[in-house]
């Protein structure tokens, strides 16, 4: 008998571990029935989340991968009341957020370079002015919960980002998580598409639950066209498995963005395009952006004598793509475009009222509605704030943030774009395939940066993952590669 417990405690010494296990599963079975019984259900996602906290404390980058595999398949929930949260991956975003700031605090291991970098002055920069104004916000509890869903997008995905993408393996690993998960969603929404092409408002919802609209859903396809497209290219065997699974991606990819009848999406797969142009003919990027400010100025210089022009157009939108493209410049009846007018005009109005901090972040939906004018309105208008908010990543801020937060925008997305053609120009004669990819992900930004014009969805985790991970590479190959061939990756791109 003596032996037989000597042997139970040697066993016991050996699998201290999975004693620990058995442990905890016997105690979660039992409390877990009780939780049944008495309806609480959420206790049944305990193990789920000790799963992942326990990844994200050994392995943090395999944590951050999971999330991007998870977020085209997130689904908004309820949690109370007026309250939302997008699960599975907000949760996660919020754990992973709080390990990472408790061991950079307890470690001091962060590298310093990541903040002194101009891209993240810019990014603190906005974070500040949007605390800034949410002291001052007509409703102070929707923006400081705006700020903190800011906090736990750009923290993961920006600032442990681009020390994760210090590896370029892991860029590789980013993309692809959530590019499978998105061909998967585009797959299926195809395939539910065939049989609805003589109706135009289902195709523009076919892709819910996973995304809501089909502007959402459009915009994030073009982001990933680009860097599909390199590749395609960037195995130098000719026929090997990765080049065709390559192109069945890009194929699949803009048969989606297609499909989408997102408007928006194609017009900055186009600018993309045209941007890559200009980069290849040697264009300086401070004259890039002159002419894009030149183009603005003339646009409302001849404001009146465009708008005239355009409110010829009677084309509305259809599921015929030749008369989708024609509906593209339809301001006198198309009600999508009419609408986004309308919503432009009061976020200025509301600019108007308060230029400097602004109505507080994320207060425009809730605001606007006293701001419209009745000859403004669309046949999809309404008081309720429930279709949306001003529908541009430049003039919503203007309104939330006044014009330093309007700037603060402006100056992320402008030193982004400059850092990116600089890693390409000093990358291309020594590292081509590096430069490449860094093209890539820039011109991947640049569709939303002109898709920023007619829409905004940087407060959801579906553009958050790839826009602030993209903008972490172009840091991290900024800092990590150019400072490898002893060039200095911070300077200000000019």
């Amino acid at each position: 008998m003596r032996n037989f417990w000597s042997e139970i405690k040697h066993w016991f010494s050996g699998n201290k571990l999975s004693v620990i296990v058995l442990i905890i599963t016997f105690v979660f079975l039992i409390a877990n029935s009780y939780a049944i019984k008495r309806e609480f259900y959420y206790l049944m996602f305990v193990p789920v989340a000790g799963l992942f906290i326990l990844l994200f404390v050994r392995k943090l980058e395999f944590g951050l991968l999971a999330i991007a595999l998870f977020t085209p398949f997130a689904i908004d929930y309820e949690i109370v009341k007026g309250s939302e949260l997008s699960m599975p991956t907000e949760p996660l975003m919020i754990m992973f957020m709080l390990i990472f700031l408790f061991r950079v605090m307890l470690k001091r291991s962060y590298d310093r370079q990541i903040l002194r970098h101009p891209v993240s002055l810019a990014v603190l920069f906005s974070l500040f002015w949007m605390l800034v104004t949410s002291f001052s916000s007509e409703m102070p509890a929707v923006s400081f919960k705006y700020l903190l869903a800011r906090l736990w997008f750009v923290i993961p995905f920006y600032f442990a980002g681009v020390q994760i993408f210090r590896n370029n393996k892991r860029i590789n690993y980013f993309y692809w998580c959530y590019a499978l998960s998105l061909l998967i969603v585009i797959f299926m929404t195809t395939l539910k598409t065939f049989s609805n092409f003589s109706d135009l408002q289902t195709m523009h919802r076919i892709m819910r639950p996973f995304y809501n609209d089909h502007t959402a859903y459009g915009v994030v396809i073009a982001m990933f066209v680009p860097p599909a497209f390199f590749y395609i290219f960037e195995n130098k065997q000719l026929w090997s498995w990765k080049r065709l699974f390559a192109i069945a991606a890009f194929v699949l990819l803009l048969t989606g963005l297609v499909l989408s009848y997102s408007r928006a999406a194609w017009i900055s797969v186009l600018g993309a395009v045209a941007v890559y142009f200009v980069i290849k003919m040697g264009m300086k990027v401070k004259w890039m952006l002159l002419c894009g400010a030149l183009a603005i100025g003339l646009f409302f210089a001849y404001q009146a004598d465009v708008m005239y022009k355009l409110g010829k157009n009677s084309q509305d939108s259809s599921y015929d793509i030749a008369d989708q493209i024609k509906s593209i410049s339809n301001i006198s009846t198309d009600a999508s475009n009419l609408e986004r007018l309308n919503r432009w005009a009061s976020a200025l109005r509301m600019f108007e009222e308060r230029p400097v901090t602004g109505w507080g972040p994320g207060t425009y939906q809730f605001v606007y509605a006293s701001y419209q004018r009745s000859y403004q309105l669309s046949t999809i208008s309404t008081n309720a704030g429930n279709l949306g908010n001003a529908h541009s990543e430049y003039i919503g801020p203007l309104s939330e943030q006044g014009v330093p937060g309007s700037v603060a925008v402006l100056l992320v997305f402008g030193i982004t774009f400059g850092t990116g053609v600089r890693v390409y120009r000093t990358l291309k004669d020594r590292d081509n395939r590096n430069a490449l990819m860094a093209l890539s992900f820039t011109l991947g930004l640049m569709t939303y940066y002109i898709h920023g014009i007619f829409n905004n969805f940087l407060d959801t985790d579906k553009l958050s993952v790839p826009f602030w991970g993209f903008t972490a590479v172009i840091v991290a190959m900024d800092i990590y590669l150019c400072r490898k061939h002893g060039d200095h990756g911070v300077q200000t791109p000019v």
